[in-house]
């Protein structure tokens, strides 16, 4: 997958899609790499698109759907129109249902054990600073393979739908930048399947270990956003370090995204004073946003109708990993106030944590069991957490995508509606980036 055109026989082997998608896979190969005038140009029959609700008793009851044909063209979408079951050179879609791309927005790709041998989380003692001990000692090794690693894990993103990541990059005294570099090289060899935005993540701290020059020096590079780590806890000083960070992404006309894990008084705080940086500067809303924040789901339910109204307000969005067990996110109040909510795997099998799927779609799963979101239109809308708040539908069932004109970055599914696709975790058939077929 590194070369930008597989032959037939090798996107077959790759793609995962079994007898069942060799048709599809062979066909839309063909079509991919079909040149016309215009530049390369295929037409989609038989995909089943999403048209609207039904309704019993003012409650939906179901999701409508229809089979239609859709031309790509450019790497976008050409055209919807009626289908046509035996138009020549069409390539059959089985029925499957066409979703937007997913995106995975909380993830590590620089740095996983997946690809390589199979190794479970070690954890040893001192927490979050113990760890950093640990990741000063394995890193090196770990930089060794980590561009290879990374392509392993972008694969494994794209065979569950995913076409575009937020990346989080460690920045520190022990990498330096060479995590950066790393992680560019993969990135750069996965340019035509694949797109992704980079935070400059100091994992061991701002302060705490003197990640601050390195930190300037990636400020200037291709990354997109400025990183944090629970600045209390970590660094000793919730203003000190957040007032970096912000002078950092304004100096650099970068956004913000900060690890927060802290769930005491501490966390609070930090989200508070976040809050107050934003609204100092509104070149920074709608551009900052929390990772974790777990301390929302530890607040009683006043403070967090009164955080949630204040995050809408200033623009800070939250990326959740939707936990579960003794902590539950108060991601319904979050919605409630237009907080911009986004997830992502975060860690897949590396010294974090040993588990992690690489689907997205999970996680919108995971939330509607969490939130008791089971009925026809919630399962609906859960689907907008793996898509990045795209939704073929809205809120009424008026189709808001695919239209003519929109990019051509689309899953088929083996599912006969959004609601069931969450529901089911239905299987992905074919990923399409940009018109390109990767999966």
């Amino acid at each position: 997958m590194k070369k930008t055109e597989l032959s037939r026989k090798e996107f077959i082997r790759m793609s995962g899609l079994g007898l069942a998608g060799v048709t599809l896979a062979s066909g839309l190969m063909a079509a991919a790499e079909t040149e016309t005038n215009d530049g390369k140009s295929y037409l989609l029959k038989n995909v089943r698109l999403e048209t609207g609700f039904e309704y019993e008793e003012g409650e939906v009851s179901r999701t409508k759907t229809g089979l239609f044909c859709v031309a790509i063209k450019d790497g976008k979408i050409k055209s919807i129109s009626a289908n046509k079951p035996n138009a020549p050179g069409a390539i059959d879609a089985k029925g499957w249902l066409m979703l937007p791309a997913f995106k995975d927005m909380h993830i590590h790709l620089d740095k996983t054990f997946y690809g390589g041998p199979w190794q479970a989380t070690r954890r040893g003692p001192g927490g979050v600073k113990g760890m950093i001990a640990l990741e000063q000692k394995i890193l090196p090794e770990m930089l060794k393979t980590s561009t290879d690693r990374a392509e392993k894990l972008i694969e494994l993103l794209q065979s569950k739908g995913t076409n575009f990541a937020r990346s989080h990059v460690n920045i520190e005294p022990t990498s330096k930048l060479q995590s950066l570099s790393n992680l560019l090289k993969a990135l750069e060899n996965r340019k035509n399947s694949f797109g992704a935005e980079l935070v400059a993540f100091p994992q061991h701290g701002v302060f705490y270990t003197d990640s601050v020059p390195y930190l300037k020096e990636a400020a200037k590079m291709n990354i997109d956003f400025i990183g944090g780590l629970d600045p209390y806890t970590i660094d000793g000083a919730i203003e000190k370090t957040i007032d970096f960070t912000v002078q950092l992404a304004l100096d650099n006309n970068k956004g913000i995204d900060i690890h927060l894990h802290e769930s005491g008084e501490s966390g609070l705080k930090t989200v508070e004073y976040l809050i107050k940086k934003v609204n100092e500067n509104p070149a920074l809303q709608h551009k900052t946003f929390l990772s974790h924040c777990f301390v929302l789901g530890k607040i009683d339910k006043i403070k967090q109708e009164e955080i949630a109204e204040q995050l809408g307000a200033a623009g800070i969005g939250i990326v959740s990993t939707i936990p579960f067990g003794g902590l539950i996110m108060p991601i319904p109040t979050l919605y409630k106030h237009n907080v911009n909510v986004m997830t992502g795997n975060d860690s897949i099998i590396d010294h974090w944590s040993t588990f992690g799927s690489g689907s997205v779609l999970e996680k919108a799963h995971t939330m509607a069991q969490l939130y008791g979101y089971s009925t026809e239109f919630l399962l609906s809308r859960s689907l907008k957490l793996a898509t990045g708040n795209v939704l073929p539908l809205d809120d009424k069932g008026l189709q808001l995508w695919p239209k003519a004109g929109d990019a051509a970055d689309l899953v088929l599914i083996e599912a006969s509606c959004s609601a069931e696709a969450v529901a089911r975790i239905s299987p992905v058939r074919s990923l399409i980036n940009k018109g390109q077929i990767v999966y």
